[in-house]
């Protein structure tokens, strides 16, 4: 692009008159796109990334849900070679399982599937993370109490891990935008294929602003949210940790 198409596009009362009608007219349906987009790739995800996080985080030799050696070196092996991988590649090669689930490889719809591969090994290793930082004495003390390793799991290891996994989630959500934001490059919809449609192949970059702003606020929206649910599922956390930890205390003898 020239300097004077440059400058055109950017400061010229056409070129933003222009951009406000595409702004009216395109950016509401790909704002919906990348909403729908973002918020069912991330559900997906957690839904296969969370039970797998959990295998990876208790399923070590001596973990409360211990695995044979040779499948957790698979899982381990699955999840970091799919987040080696960079997304436009994964995106290209995951597109044939779009076709199978899907029936197309064009399209909001087809990009959940290239979008939840990328996604889910990221969720396995912040949820492993998570549940790795809940302190092991709780774990200890549930089995001491004859706990089940599911009971742990669900009563002792997610309860205590929320803050975590609530700040975690909002990290997901991030990051999905912005790999759907990239999927728009190859036909799939919302804000990202409007930026490429108007900003790189027409020369528009009024319009390609636009959507950058857009996905900051987006950005924006989303951390705002997250941080203030986690600090309230710690707050209500915490009350219940100190009277957990006074009905165990043991009386002091006289």
């Amino acid at each position: 692009m020239s300097f004077d198409l440059l400058a055109y596009s950017l400061f010229s009362a056409e070129a933003w008159t222009e951009a406000w009608d595409i702004f009216l007219t395109e950016f509401p349906l790909a704002l919906w796109e990348t909403l729908y987009v973002t918020v069912l790739s991330t559900l997906f995800a957690f839904l296969i990334g969370l039970p797998l996080g959990v295998l990876l985080a208790c399923g070590d030799k001596n973990g409360i849900l211990p695995l044979p050696r040779w499948l957790k070196v698979l899982l381990g092996f699955l999840v970091n070679v799919l987040r080696s991988v960079p997304f436009i590649i994964l995106m290209i090669i995951v597109l044939p399982l779009s076709r199978v689930i899907v029936g197309t490889t064009v399209g909001t719809t087809a990009m959940i599937v290239p979008l939840v591969a990328a996604a889910f090994p990221f969720v396995a290793r912040i949820v492993e993370s998570s549940i790795r930082e809940v302190s092991p004495n709780l774990v200890e003390a549930a089995e001491s109490m004859g706990a089940t390793p599911l009971q742990i799991v669900f009563k002792v290891l997610l309860p205590e891990s929320f803050p975590s996994l609530i700040s975690n989630l909002t990290l997901t959500l991030t990051n999905v935008l912005g790999y759907s934001a990239m999927s728009g490059t190859i036909g799939g919809g919302g804000l990202g294929d409007i930026a490429y449609k108007y900003g790189y192949l027409r020369y528009r970059t009024a319009v390609l602003l636009l959507a950058v702003l857009l996905l900051i606020i987006l950005v924006q929206i989303i951390q705002c949210i997250g941080s203030y649910l986690s600090v309230r599922a710690d707050k209500s956390l915490k009350p219940a940790l100190k009277k957990r930890k006074r009905k165990n205390a043991l009386p002091l003898s006289p």
